[in-house]
């Protein structure tokens, strides 16, 4: 789609250099008013031919589905996609906007065979979203593409579809989208507003949401969405030498050691501190000591189906605020990290 050639469209913009074109550029008010009749009749169409039934399925499909609600789209529709969850969220609903390009690079591991995810598509032949489909669909998600081509090849490959009828867009080339941006928002949010009166969701709870605008990321992502694992972590056995790992403490970045059995069962951490203060105490005597002498054999660890927000929070509780937690099964196996770092990069 991309935005046109500035040598199509005098805007300002594109001629700020050459003085001598501003006295042509003219806007007329009837021209104007011309433009924004036909933006109205064009989403009138949209209004008179939007199929009920479809639109109902579509609905009652989110309003039952007990997972996660994801977005997506490419360009201007990932736009639209990501305020439409904006939407839902701020409205006590779980649910994401999935990147299509992060998708494809890992982040499709957040899709599991509760959730639905929803593709805007105007033309229904982006290839990105294609791309996505089979992998989606691997993970057990139910499939929606909301498009405005008829017979298109993302809705003949998704579950379900919904006809968001696009008549033209205003952009005097039928190119620039402009108009079915706006149909996809007023789909989108308007069916977000159906869903609310179906919860019955109170002004307070509207309000309790909302206490700084990252409600989102907090009702949705879990300690094992935001934990580093397997080859990132920085572990080490009992009797290792401190000498010998301070590559590993200094080079995956958490700050620490975690120290692990035979079975992989956390024993305890060592952190950067901690080779502070035993280098203080100890000084050369350090390079003959193992890290199973100085750990610290009761850290504060976390369970990877906690809520990320309760990590920040056991981090920050008294006696004194860590910059990280193990991530241990029941069993006190330990399968991840999760770092103050991590979570504030995550977006909590």
């Amino acid at each position: 789609m991309g935005s046109l050639p500035p040598s199509h469209l005098d805007f300002s913009s594109a001629n700020h250099g050459n003085d001598h074109h501003h006295h042509h550029q003219e806007i007329s008010k009837d021209n104007l008013l011309t433009l924004f009749k036909s933006q109205q009749d064009l989403l009138n169409h949209f209004f008179k031919h939007l199929d009920l039934s479809q639109t109902l399925s579509f609905s009652r499909l989110l309003l039952s589905t007990t997972g996660t609600v994801f977005f997506t789209g490419v360009g201007k529709s990932a736009f639209v996609a990501n305020k439409i969850s904006q939407t839902l969220v701020s409205l006590s609903f779980r649910s994401s906007f999935l990147s299509p390009l992060d998708a494809l690079h890992g982040d499709i591991g957040a899709l599991s065979s509760r959730d639905v995810l929803v593709l805007f598509s105007k033309s229904g032949s982006t290839e990105e979203l294609l791309r996505l489909v089979p992998c989606a669909k691997a993970r057990g998600a139910f499939l929606v593409s909301l498009t405005s081509v008829p017979g298109n090849p993302l809705a003949g490959v998704c579950d379900m579809n919904v006809h968001l009828p696009l008549q033209r867009e205003l952009c005097p080339f039928n190119l620039a989208p402009v108009t079915s941006t706006a149909i996809q928002m007023v789909f989108g949010d308007t069916i977000a507003v159906a869903l609310m009166a179906a919860r019955n969701l109170t002004k307070e709870e509207y309000g309790a949401n909302h206490p700084a605008g990252r409600i989102g990321k907090s009702l949705i992502f879990k300690v094992k969405d935001v934990m580093k694992k397997k080859e990132e972590l920085p572990v080490c056995k009992e009797g290792d030498l401190i000498m010998d790992q301070l590559v590993e403490l200094t080079s995956k970045g958490c700050g620490c050691l975690l120290v692990v059995d035979e079975h992989h069962r956390l024993i305890g951490t060592f952190t950067d501190g901690d080779l502070r203060r035993t280098l203080k105490a100890s000084g050369e005597a350090i390079f003959k000591l193992s890290v199973g002498e100085m750990c610290n054999r009761k850290p504060r660890t976390i369970g990877p189906e906690t809520m990320a927000v309760e990590a920040m929070k056991k981090m920050e509780s008294p006696p004194s605020p860590v910059q990280f937690l193990p991530v241990v099964t029941e069993d006190n196996t330990l399968i991840g990290i999760v770092t103050l770092h991590g979570l504030v990069s995550a977006g909590l």
